[in-house]
């Protein structure tokens, strides 16, 4: 492995429930596994997700009277997207893909599993006050980029790498490692979002290496720029 050991790979919820034949799926989510396996190839810390939700989790548009899945509501913390029931803890749905071939991952942070609050990124559940314990994790560790890829690209990618540029980590998306819902434009409003925070859009090229590239390390190069 030749990444830096100040950076890290988060790999984003990839799970049966988001991939074909999942309660939520994303289309063709389950084509960007083989990619997101080969890049872990290349790192030393890589950290996984996964939702974790109780039956009775508010984001379930089944736990609202009169509601149908993609509805929006108003909570406490906002504004709130109703879901089909998905990865519910302990389930088929919740577990990780069985694809996904990352056994040198060191870390899972499960995510949202309080029952009255939505969890979309990997560093702060959805109230932006209660936290994963993920950025003391990294910091502890000397890391101080990370790269996120996995599903889906404007909700949970999107939220983990807006609260890691936040929280003061240099923060890059390798989009062609992401699958993304697309709910009403929000891919585009996504990257949009991103982008104004700071978070770099990649490609998996730019972190692998490439036989006579002239640079030996890309992802040295990327968090030198």
């Amino acid at each position: 492995m030749f990444q830096s050991e100040r950076s890290a790979l988060i790999v984003v919820d990839v799970q049966n429930g988001f991939t074909p034949g999942g309660n939520l799926a994303v289309a063709e989510a389950d084509q960007i596994i083989p990619r997101i396996n080969e890049i872990a190839q290349y790192f030393d810390n890589i950290v996984l997700t996964q939702d974790w939700h109780p039956e009775n989790h508010v984001s379930f548009a089944d736990n609202h009277a009169n509601a149908k899945p993609f509805d929006t509501i108003q909570l406490s913390y906002g504004k709130q997207v109703l879901w089909p029931v998905h990865c519910v803890q302990g389930t088929s749905d919740a577990a990780l893909h069985p694809d996904l071939n990352i056994p040198q991952a060191q870390l899972v942070i499960r995510k949202g599993f309080h029952r009255h609050i939505d969890s979309y990124s990997a560093f702060m559940e959805a109230d932006h006050k209660t936290t994963t314990g993920l950025a003391g994790y990294l910091k502890e560790r000397g890391i101080d980029s990370v790269f996120v890829v996995g599903i889906a690209t404007d909700f949970c990618v999107a939220w983990t790498a807006i609260d890691a540029a936040k929280m003061g980590f240099k923060s890059f998306v390798i989009s062609d490692a992401t699958k993304g819902i697309d709910l009403d434009g929000s891919l585009q409003n996504a990257w949009q979002d991103m982008t104004a925070h700071g978070v770099q859009r990649i490609y998996a090229k730019d972190v692998l290496p490439i036989e006579q590239d002239i640079c030996s390390n890309p992802v040295e190069y990327l968090l030198n720029q």
